[in-house]
Order: structure tokens, then C-alpha cells, then sequence
């Protein structure tokens, strides 16, 4: 019992340090979310019944996708070199898995000013736990929409399927789960590659403080990828990249794109007939 209340009052000592020490703490956000993952599944759901699934075609039999994970803007620095290398021609859409801004007002409409028009570029956007801090949800979904939906890519021979998930409070919930099951179950034989997107990664490879999922929601996940073949599952939170593969499926965990992450960085999906590839690209400082 002693152990624990000492345990209690360093974690009140650690949050009244960063309440105090950082511009960005909230503490309704450090100890639990305004909102609930099951709130945000309704209001999504809700936006989808009016938006359907993007739908991108193109020409080419190859394609690559950009995909970059906890940005913290604020600091657009390290966004905008992402931006530049993510208009090139060959990339096809880039994908921010979470964590893009702080969650205030003022940092969600600065992202919001730098995106580039869907018919430019199509950007698709998850929600990380970030997002959710200062009541951030409301600025997402009033900016963005949905925080849960996928997306496909069609090539002249074949279809890929790309599902991204919003994990913001460490679970995907039991109606999120749910409709990943029905969407798997019911579409996955109808497209050749499939990868899912989410914010918090799934293997501890190093001590941290991050949120850890639920390890029975990890399971029950790692099973379903296994039986319905999932390609890739990207994700970000930790900040330091790491790599695992279960059975058929790759579990990449990001580098952080944030300005004073020493190895800030992203990664290329690149999708070929013979199956997918990826490949790491590293932010210098000028």
C-alpha cells in the first residue's frame, strides 16, 4: 500500500511539472480524454453515411504513398519538407497517423492552412491522443470529419484497401472493433493489398511512458490481421521507429516528424504487382 500512494504522488508531481514546465500540457487530456472513443465512432459513422470512401485511380500499375506520424505543430518546420518531398508527382497520397498538432484551436487552423486541396494531393488524417487534448476533437472532426474510414487506391489491373483507425484513447472500443470485424469480413477478399493505419503502436520495444493498448484488444487485433492478411499495420506514439512482423504481417512503428526529434523522419509505401515495400526517409536540419 505504501508503494502505491508513493507511486500516486509522483505521478501528481510529474503532471504539476509539466502543467508548469510546458505550454502544451493539459491535464484533462494527461489523465483522460474529454471525449470518449464512442463518442467519436457515432459522430463518425454519422459523417460517413454522407461522405463516401475516397476512391483514387490511376493509371500506373505502382504507386507510393508518404506517411508521417506525431508532428506537434506548433512548429511547421519539419511539415513543410514533408509537404515538399509528399508533392512530388510519383507520390500518390500521404497519410498523417496522429499526433499532427497539440490539439489547440490556433495549431489545428495553421495545419489546416498548409493542407493542400484533396484534388491536388489527397492527405488522409487519423486521430492520436494529441488531438484530443484542450477539447481538440471538435476542431478535428469540425475541419476534417470522420476519424474513422478507409480508403481505396485502383490500379488498372487491381484495388488496395487502406483502413485507418482512431486508437486516440489507446482502444479502438468495442463499436470501432466491431466495424473493423464487419469491414475485414465482408471486403478484404475484394482487395489484393490491405494496410491499416493507427496511432498507437502495438509492440513495446523500449521503456516509455506512452499509453499502452489494451493487451486483450491487441490479441484479438493481431488475430484478425493474421486471418484476413494484412499487409502492413503504421503506426506512431513512440516516437523511435521500430520494425516487428507476425506471420504475414509487418507492424512498423514511425520515427516522429516533430522539428526536435533527433532522427525526425518518414516513410515511403511503396505499392508494386509483387506485393509492398517501404522505405525510411530522414529529415536533415538545414
Amino acid at each position: 500500500m505504501g508503494i502505491m500512494i508513493k507511486n500516486i504522488f509522483l505521478m501528481f508531481i510529474i503532471m504539476l511539472t509539466l502543467y508548469s514546465c510546458i505550454g502544451d500540457a493539459d491535464l484533462t487530456g494527461f489523465i483522460r480524454s474529454t471525449d470518449r472513443i464512442e463518442d467519436r465512432y457515432k459522430s463518425s459513422m454519422e459523417w460517413n453515411k454522407t461522405h463516401l470512401p475516397e476512391k483514387i485511380v490511376i493509371g500506373n500499375e505502382e504507386y507510393n504513398l508518404l506517411v508521417a506520424a506525431d508532428l506537434h505543430i506548433g512548429d511547421t518546420t519539419n511539415y513543410l519538407k514533408f509537404l515538399s518531398f509528399g508533392m512530388q508527382p510519383d507520390i500518390t497520397a500521404m497519410v498523417l497517423a496522429g499526433d499532427i498538432v497539440s490539439g489547440k484551436e490556433t495549431d489545428y487552423e495553421n495545419f489546416n492552412s498548409l493542407l493542400p486541396p484533396k484534388e491536388m494531393k489527397p492527405s488522409f488524417l487519423l486521430v492520436g491522443n494529441h488531438e484530443l487534448y484542450f477539447d481538440g476533437w471538435k476542431h478535428f472532426f469540425r475541419l476534417f470529419g470522420s476519424s474513422i474510414y478507409y480508403f481505396t487506391v485502383q490500379t488498372p489491373s487491381k484495388e488496395d484497401i487502406f483502413i485507418c483507425l482512431d486508437s486516440g484513447n489507446g482502444t479502438l472500443g468495442k463499436s470501432q472493433l466491431s466495424w473493423l470485424k464487419d469491414l475485414l469480413h465482408r471486403s478484404r477478399q475484394l482487395y489484393d493489398n490491405c494496410v491499416v493505419f493507427t496511432h498507437v503502436n502495438f509492440f513495446r520495444d523500449r521503456h516509455t511512458l506512452s499509453t499502452n493498448p489494451l493487451t486483450n484488444e491487441l490479441l484479438v487485433l493481431m488475430d484478425l490481421f493474421e486471418s484476413y492478411k494484412v499487409n502492413y499495420v503504421i503506426s506512431g506514439h513512440d516516437h523511435v521507429r521500430a520494425i516487428n512482423v507476425l506471420g504475414k504481417t509487418t507492424y512498423v512503428t514511425l520515427d516522429a516528424l516533430e522539428k526536435k526529434t533527433p532522427a525526425a523522419g518518414f516513410m515511403e509505401l511503396i505499392i508494386k504487382p509483387m506485393g509492398i515495400q517501404h522505405e525510411f526517409h530522414s529529415i536533415k536540419e538545414d
